[in-house]
């Protein structure tokens, strides 16, 4: 077997040793916590909360009620691909495939002045799930960044004699 095709399997196998890592069972598990107590909270107190905004703020928090449930949803989705990834249910070639149906930039929160005027539970809520949506923005990232070219792995001056080697190529005009 040649050097590249050992670096080239131990590239996958990381992004795949990285799915199921100790920070994605952490993140998975809060993010699965943070849909649960959200639809809780949304279908109890969260109506009685509703209940006693004004005309404004009422319509403010059923448009955030929608965005954050719909941004759980995209994360949970994403969360649960990649559980299947650590399960070995899928690959995770199999899951970058199906990641694409899932939309990690769904339904970004209004302005902190709209949301301000919300209960404090559902600001909290709503932050909460914005955190989970960047870690899994950088998870998403890290697991599925594209491989580096086989020729500069280990050699980090390659890249560097590639630029001078293109410099003294160019044409002169």
């Amino acid at each position: 077997m040649s050097e590249n095709s050992v670096r080239d399997a131990d590239l996958v196998l990381f992004s795949e040793r990285l799915a199921g890592s100790a920070v994605f069972s952490t993140l998975f598990r809060e993010g699965m916590n943070l849909v649960e107590e959200t639809a809780a909270y949304l279908d109890g107190a969260g109506r009685k909360d509703a209940k006693s905004l004004d005309r404004a703020a009422s319509l403010t928090y059923a448009t955030e009620s929608m965005r954050l449930t719909t941004r759980l949803m995209q994360l949970a989705s994403w969360l649960l691909l990649h559980r299947a990834v650590k399960e070995g249910e899928m690959s995770l070639a199999q899951a970058n495939r199906e990641k694409v149906k899932v939309k990690l930039t769904a339904a970004e929160p209004g302005g902190d002045d709209a949301i301000g005027k919300l209960p404090e539970r559902l600001q909290d809520l709503i932050n909460r799930s914005m955190m989970l949506q960047s870690q899994v923005k950088r998870l998403d990232g890290t697991i599925h960044a594209p491989a580096p070219d086989a020729a500069t792995v280990g050699n980090p001056l390659v890249p560097q004699l590639d630029m001078l080697k293109a410099a003294f190529e160019r044409p002169r005009g």
